[in-house]
């Protein structure tokens, strides 16, 4: 995997975050099969993956659509899209990889059954746009399913960490200067309904973890990448950084001690 990357992501796309997103995959993998099984995505449909990254869901949709249905991932990164097509070739799926940004990538009218994104519409400037032009490349009767933040701020320890609690509002205060919104989910629906799209699911999605759970190694593992970035951005000291760094690894020996995960939701929305 390359160190850098013009289309990355925040947290880049080197080895790290490569691994760091299998771990998350592995964590929300569930959470994605119930949104997918309550929009029906199914053998033989065109389902796209939009925001794929390396194609973790990708994957998983390619087996449920099987090879007479084909999984359309897009994604800005070339690495990741070179890597899903690897991925795609050693499985033998019927997955097209396209390496585009949202606003450049072109879509055939009418043609796809469903669209799958997770943690896209909460980094880009105009989810209305990219809704839109998914609504146009949606048949009738299509669905998508989206999995965004409704309320990133819920992310807390217990006990609280004094340093760590300082590295967590400083990611939150980087996420607010960015382009997109990262509460971008409590509005989905309001621009569903915008584009004559009828919601029809709303599930709020929480999770608490102890230390010996998987769940922990979620928020763990972003820790560990995003917060040495936020010191290059000037959101962060790097004393504090290392000390957040040091209270998050003495926060695993506490007995009784958890992470409550940033508010999730689930917006289901279907192409009348």
């Amino acid at each position: 995997m390359s160190q850098k990357e013009k289309n990355s992501y925040i947290l880049g796309t080197e080895k790290a975050e490569l691994h760091r997103l299998g771990l998350q995959h592995q964590v929300w993998a569930s959470e994605a099969r119930e949104g997918w099984d309550f929009a029906g995505f199914g053998e033989g449909q065109i389902i796209m993956d939009l925001g794929s990254g390396p194609g973790f869901c990708s994957r998983d949709l390619a087996y449920i659509v099987g090879p007479s249905g084909k999984v359309i991932a897009v994604d800005k990164s070339k690495t990741y899209i070179d890597f899903l097509k690897k991925t795609s070739a050693l499985h033998d799926l019927n997955i097209e990889a396209v390496c585009s940004d949202f606003d450049d990538m072109v879509l055939e009218d009418t043609s796809l059954d469903g669209v799958y994104c997770r943690w896209a519409m909460a980094w880009i400037a105009n989810p209305e746009e990219i809704i839109a032009k998914i609504k146009k490349a949606l048949k009738p009767g299509g669905v998508i399913v989206m999995h965004e933040y409704y309320d990133w701020s819920v992310l807390q320890t217990q006990p609280v960490m004094s340093n760590l609690k300082k590295c967590i509002a400083a990611a939150l205060k980087s996420f607010k200067e960015q382009d997109g919104d990262i509460d971008i989910g409590k509005r989905l629906p309001e621009i569903f309904f915008a584009h004559d799209l009828e919601v029809v699911r709303l599930r709020p999605m929480s999770k608490i973890s102890t230390p010996s759970e998987l769940t922990w190694q979620w928020p763990k593992s972003f820790f560990k990448i995003y917060f040495p970035k936020l010191i290059e951005a000037g959101f962060l000291d790097k004393e504090v950084c290392q000390l957040g760094l040091e209270e998050l690894e003495a926060l695993s020996y506490v007995e009784g001690a958890s992470i409550c995960c940033p508010l999730m939701t689930e917006v289901v929305a279907v192409k009348m």
